[in-house]
């Protein structure tokens, strides 16, 4: 889901900052794959730019447009993954301005996609 090219090297270094307020268990199992570069690039490319552009894009987005994204994005979350990106879209940091005038439903839909958890 490549819609519109939004800085990578800024969600990276948002998360980076996101882990280091991360309460145990969930800081110590992101930390380690963190390191990873093989891990970060995935979860990058899979997981939190696609967010962003949902989050981006939902605004002006008809339902039916925003429902086929929605099942197009076929991800499941770990726990500890789910609290990193929760607050990119409850508000927290970085991208502010992008979630004023989400509408809630919207909103609310992307928090329980950060629910479908991985087995």
């Amino acid at each position: 889901m490549k819609l519109f090219s939004f800085p990578a090297a800024t969600i990276e270094k948002a998360i980076a900052k996101r882990q280091f307020t991360l309460a145990s268990p969930h800081k110590e199992w992101f930390a380690q794959r963190w390191a990873q570069k093989p891990y970060r690039k995935a979860f990058l490319d899979t997981k939190a730019v696609p967010l962003v552009t949902l989050l981006a894009k939902c605004k002006t987005w008809d339902d039916e447009t925003f429902n086929a994204e929605m099942a197009e994005w076929d991800v499941r979350f770990h726990e500890a993954e789910a609290e990193v990106l929760r607050p990119l879209i409850q508000g927290d940091g970085l991208l502010q301005l992008m979630q004023k005038a989400v509408p809630a439903e919207r909103a609310q839909a992307l928090l329980d996609k950060l629910n479908q958890r991985a087995d």
